[in-house]
């Protein structure tokens, strides 16, 4: 069944004092992909701002705007209208001896390699291996993904956007950037490529068409067996047509938001708040 949603996402800084310039990029336009079509998009900034559009290293679309005058606050609206079908399920699984060709290693080697935010002990992936058990690429993927929910607490609030996997992991809890990165951490610690998913997600399986909800920046799984196959271990089900992809990377450094630099006084964000609309 297709979803068509539109999509209100706001935020930004406020600064202590005036600030004379700033320079931002905005990773806030949902792509277009074979099952998800953006039938509209668009970026606005007070102060206003001109824009200019790129598609970044890892396809993601940027919105980057600079500011040359004085201001207090940086308000940034994105508003998205898009239609999502569920996405088509992998024909093609690789076995492990598949996966751990050269062919393989080198073409998938940037979602092989763990960052900071996604590296993991030996002995938590260990353990993690050991309570999964043996089992095909795919089907390990997934098992990871509902171990990660059992172990991790969903907890808003409880950590940062630079909170690490193995800090998640030691504290039991986080939010579902944290259980992404340790998703990802522990795929690629056993040779299966995995990226890092950021977009929204409709939080009502029987949406009403026409009613406006609060709304979640989220943050999910792609995992590589022969084919890309998303999965949200959050909330522990496959990415289906309430998950809007909005950009994709090796963790979340790839993938903010809203990330800029400026020159003036201190500054705190404005928070974030996400409307979405399911319109069919």
């Amino acid at each position: 069944m297709n979803w068509r949603l539109k999509i209100r996402h706001v935020t930004g800084y406020k600064y202590a004092g005036t600030v004379s310039a700033s320079y931002n990029e905005a990773r806030l336009t949902p792509l277009t992909l074979p099952w998800q079509t953006t039938l509209f998009s668009q970026v606005e900034v007070t102060p206003g701002a001109a824009t200019y559009r790129y598609h970044d290293y890892w396809a993601t679309q940027v919105t980057a705007f600079d500011l040359h005058r004085p201001h207090q606050q940086l308000r940034v609206v994105s508003s998205s209208l898009v239609e999502v079908t569920p996405p088509p399920t992998p024909s093609l699984s690789l076995d492990w001896a598949a996966l751990g060709t050269s062919a393989v290693l080198d073409a998938q080697a940037e979602f092989l390699a763990c960052s900071r935010l996604t590296s993991v002990s030996a002995a938590l992936a260990e353990d993690a291996w050991s309570a999964v058990g043996a089992a095909a690429p795919a089907r390990f993927a997934e098992a990871v993904c509902h171990w990660v929910r059992d172990a991790v607490a969903y907890v808003p609030g409880s950590t940062g956007v630079q909170t690490s996997a193995q800090e998640a992991w030691d504290l039991r809890k986080g939010v579902c950037q944290d259980i992404a990165h340790l998703t990802v951490g522990l795929l690629r610690a056993r040779g299966i490529p995995a990226r890092y998913v950021s977009g929204y997600l409709h939080p009502k399986v029987e949406a009403e068409v026409g009613e406006t909800v609060a709304g979640q920046s989220h943050a999910w799984v792609e995992w590589w067996a022969g084919e890309w196959t998303g999965f949200d271990p959050t909330n522990g089900v496959p990415v289906g047509p309430r998950h809007v992809v909005v950009a994709r990377g090796r963790d979340y450094d790839d993938v903010p938001p809203l990330r800029g630099v400026y020159h003036g006084a201190p500054s705190k964000h404005l928070g974030v708040t996400v409307e979405i609309t399911r319109l069919a």
